[in-house]
């Protein structure tokens, strides 16, 4: 079997999406006038959000919540600051996901490079393919539809619910593992939380650092947090795939 995150290892419909929730969080403890720079309150931010990526989006949100009632303010409810970045968002990419609806621009316009080749090669090999995203399952599924790859997971593709305890990618790689066995699970991802949870189940781990949204380049910043929590290998895309799946598949 093998796992795959959504943004930033599949899909680039959401690039740019840290700089739209960052600064709303830092507008957000600015506006608590506790003294803090803004350059501190930006590092504080940068470090949780980049510890969380991968997790389902409520918890950088929780994690706001916790910030701003430290700090002697009266938080939002986390949905309702999820529901205000996910406002913001779309805003941002709201073009994307038009010319996809209307079919100006090639799905592979908003691929990671080499994407679909490499979901082909993974099918005709036989392996059954699962994505689970932090971003809504609602929009996971329908984005997936929009860039043409919804098939390859044949109705398995997992993201974010209200109730948010009822799914983790910690569990589905639980239940993978339970069925197949550590030592034969491939985990694809671009966040912190991906990676450890493969390794941790005892799989292989590609950490797919991509410098968004060109990806064709390592990013230094990806690489080295994906390393330190256990990538056994690292590339920019997917067009290296005949390479990888000889070191994979060997």
């Amino acid at each position: 079997m093998a796992l795959f995150d959504f943004d930033g290892t599949l899909s680039l419909i959401r690039a740019g999406w840290v700089d739209v929730m960052v600064p709303m969080m830092v507008e957000i403890l600015a506006e608590l006038k506790t003294g803090e720079s803004e350059g501190d309150l930006r590092q504080l931010v940068d470090d949780y959000v980049a510890r969380l990526t991968g997790e389902q989006t409520i918890y950088q949100m929780i994690e706001l919540a916790r910030q701003v009632e430290k700090r002697g303010g009266k938080p939002l409810h986390p949905l309702e600051y999820k529901r205000l970045y996910h406002d913001r968002l779309m805003q941002k990419i709201a073009y994307r996901r038009e010319e996809l609806r209307q079919e100006k621009v090639s799905p592979d316009r908003y691929l990671v490079p080499g994407a679909r080749a490499m979901l082909e090669n993974l099918k005709a090999r036989g392996l059954e393919l699962y994505c689970a995203s932090g971003t809504d399952e609602v929009y996971t599924v329908e984005e997936a539809r929009l860039l043409a790859i919804e098939p390859y997971f044949d109705g398995q593709i997992y993201g974010a619910r209200d109730d948010y305890k009822s799914f983790s990618k910690e569990l589905l790689v639980r239940e993978m593992v339970s069925s197949i066995g550590g030592d034969r699970l491939i985990g694809f991802g671009d966040g912190y939380v991906e990676i450890k949870n493969v390794k941790d189940a005892g799989g292989v781990a590609v950490g797919v650092a991509t410098d968004e949204p060109e990806c064709r380049a390592v990013d230094p910043w990806k690489r080295e947090r994906l390393i330190k929590v256990g990538a056994d290998i690292v590339i920019p895309n997917f067009l290296c795939w005949p390479e990888l799946a000889q070191v994979l598949f060997q």
